[in-house]
């Protein structure tokens, strides 16, 4: 009766799982997948708890409270700008978990064995996961070995490189690309040992082909994400999302729970497709990236001639007030500052004289993906003129005013102007064939990847320096 009812609350959790991804795909439906989602998880969480192997209920009790009071703690502390930091290391927590529970297999299947050479062992002494593995049979034995071993990998990957990944993008880390001196080749023979060390393992079933393997994994983990460049911190964090996935599966199979093997399934399947997805949007191999930036663009990059020509509000406001078209690009200041809801204002007021606002999403805007519909959602922006890219890159010779607020890479010329850039050959918003662009900027500063803009130095672009949000604050009042 236990067994029927966890397996048919695990198919239901499963399915809302499915619906709450598929949800997310969509701004309109994504409330609603949110709570598809956390309902799932409270079913799977319930099941999990009556289920099968149940014991320990004060010790089970205390910390699924404990994880509940950290969850809500860090959900309203936590700025819409540090979501990316929180998701890695989010990651990270995942990552660890498997190395835990893969270890705790592998002593667990020392423990059986060593219980079953007495001819006066007690079955009954087992508990679920020891029963479990009584019962295998040495080739099902050593297939469970191969599980635990690939969860303990994949784990430890995902765990130094999320903490890395965290640290880059809570800027703790250097967010430029960096390797130790023999660069891949390091990645490479970490990877060749633990692949011997899988062969050691699998004959032996000792610990310490385990640990070395794990020592090597940590160490990929580092060097792979240490290898990669701030401008691709977006793929980074899909990416890891997809590591973690796979090692939620790899547990799932160490454990026997279905659940875990189809949720992992789900993640890690739709954080590679959303990686490659996001990878085509900046002409980046996908290879490339996942091994830390294997072969990128090298050479002398163009210099940038010309000056930043700076602006005030009531230039700004001059210009908007004539125009008939305007799009504005969103980008990782404006999420520093908090400055969507005066953005919103702005859209509102302009809309309100009749002319043809709408925003322009690249894929990898913001350090998250995703990053900027969310806060647009959040400050009331209609859905309908939020575009992407590819919808309307081609208004731009026919737009009056562009609005750039915080973005650098996903409006740089290089991309298309220089094949020694870093983003050469990224499809960038090409805001520059606009009228005019005003760029909202704090300084004269490249950016978080480092990449100078030609952008700025362009006799059509006037730069509106200052935080993002009191710069509207100035213009919004001088907006008819």
């Amino acid at each position: 009766m236990e067994f029927g009812f966890t397996t048919a609350a695990y198919v239901v959790a499963a399915v809302l799982f499915i619906l709450s991804l598929g949800g997310l795909s969509g701004q309109e439906s994504a409330k609603r997948a949110v709570w598809y989602g956390i309902a799932g998880m409270g079913l799977a969480v319930l099941a999990t708890l009556i289920g099968p192997g149940s014991g320990l209920w004060i010790l089970s009790v205390v910390l699924v409270a404990a994880g509940g009071a950290i969850g809500y703690q860090l959900a309203t502390r936590v700025q819409m700008t540090q979501m990316p930091e929180l998701v890695a290391a989010m990651h990270s927590l995942v990552g660890l978990a498997a190395v835990f529970v893969g270890f705790n297999a592998h002593f667990e299947i020392a423990n059986v064995q060593e219980t079953l050479l007495n001819p006066n062992y007690d079955v009954s002494q087992f508990g679920t996961f020891a029963a479990l593995i009584a019962k295998k049979t040495a080739v099902e034995i050593n297939i469970l070995r191969v599980e635990l071993f690939l969860g303990i990998f994949i784990g430890a990957v995902t765990f130094t490189g999320s903490v890395i990944a965290y640290g880059k993008l809570a800027g703790r880390v250097n967010s430029s690309a960096a390797k130790l001196p023999g660069g891949h080749i390091l990645n490479a023979s970490a990877a060749g040992l633990s692949v011997i060390c899988l062969i050691w393992y699998f004959s032996t079933g000792g610990f310490f082909p385990l640990f070395v393997m794990t020592l090597c994994a940590l160490f990929i983990g580092y060097h792979l994400i240490m290898g990669i460049g701030g401008a691709d911190m977006p793929v980074v964090v899909s990416m890891l999302n997809s590591y973690s996935g796979w090692a939620a599966a790899a547990i799932g199979f160490s454990l026997g729970n279905d659940l875990l093997i189809v949720v992992g399934a789900l993640v890690g399947s739709s954080g590679a497709i959303l990686s490659y997805i996001m990878c085509k949007a900046m002409n980046r191999s996908f290879v490339s990236v996942i091994l830390g930036g294997f072969g990128g663009p090298a050479g002398e990059q163009m210099a940038v001639e010309g000056e930043q020509i700076a602006i005030e509000a009531d230039g700004v406001a001059t210009a908007l007030n004539e125009a008939d078209s305007v799009i504005i690009i969103p980008g990782y200041g404006m999420a520093v500052a908090q400055a969507q809801q005066a953005v919103s204002e702005l859209v509102k007021k302009l809309r309100a004289q009749g002319k043809n606002v709408r925003f322009a999403i690249h894929p990898v805007a913001g350090r998250l993906p995703g990053h900027m519909n969310v806060l647009l959602a959040e400050a009331k922006v209609p859905y309908d003129i939020v575009m992407e890219m590819d919808e309307i890159n081609d208004d731009f010779p026919s737009t009056d005013v562009a609005i750039v607020i915080g973005s650098n890479d996903i409006v740089n010329p290089a991309a298309q102007d220089d094949p020694n850039s870093p983003i050469a050959g990224m499809p960038v918003l090409e805001c520059w064939k606009a009228k005019t662009v005003f760029v909202s900027k704090r300084g004269q500063g490249t950016g978080y990847s480092g990449i100078e803009n030609p952008l700025f130095f362009k006799e059509n672009t006037r730069m509106f320096y200052g935080d993002a949000k009191a710069s509207l604050d100035k213009l919004l009042p001088l907006i008819d």
